[in-house]
């Protein structure tokens, strides 16, 4: 995959900076909704790419970070996520729904992985996180 090397960058420099990051997750009965920003221009920068590129990721069936259960589970349920997201000043907000109750689950559980990435850092991107029962 062309883009993984510029994928990897980002997520590095997301680490790198993330004590400018703030994050809000909402979970929703369908899914999640989230708004992730900084004060930092190039974070919010990095941040746009960053969700920009994972989306595309997502609808174009292109895994990620696949050493990971949960990813993998993610991955391979993407072809019933519904996703949107826009820019705002600081970041981007994004909303992921599902029909499917199982991908809802799965979809909430990223959601508080990513808010342990930038709570705990490249350890927490080391370790394998659980799959949610169906």
């Amino acid at each position: 995959d062309g883009a993984h090397a510029a994928d990897m960058q980002v997520f590095h420099q997301l680490f790198a900076h993330r004590t400018e990051i703030e994050r809000q997750v909402i979970a929703r009965e369908d899914g999640i909704e989230t708004v992730t920003e900084s004060k930092n221009p190039e974070v919010t920068r990095l941040l746009q790419t960053h969700v920009a590129s994972m989306l595309a990721r997502v609808k174009e069936g292109r895994p990620i970070h696949q050493r990971d259960p949960l990813f993998v589970e993610l991955f391979k349920n993407a072809d019933r996520i519904e996703a949107t997201h826009e820019l705002t000043t600081g970041g981007v907000r994004v909303i992921e729904t599902s029909k499917d109750a199982y991908v809802v689950k799965l979809l909430q559980a990223h959601a508080e992985v990513v808010s342990a990435f930038l709570a705990n850092g490249m350890s927490e991107m080391m370790k394998n996180h659980p799959v949610p029962p169906r």
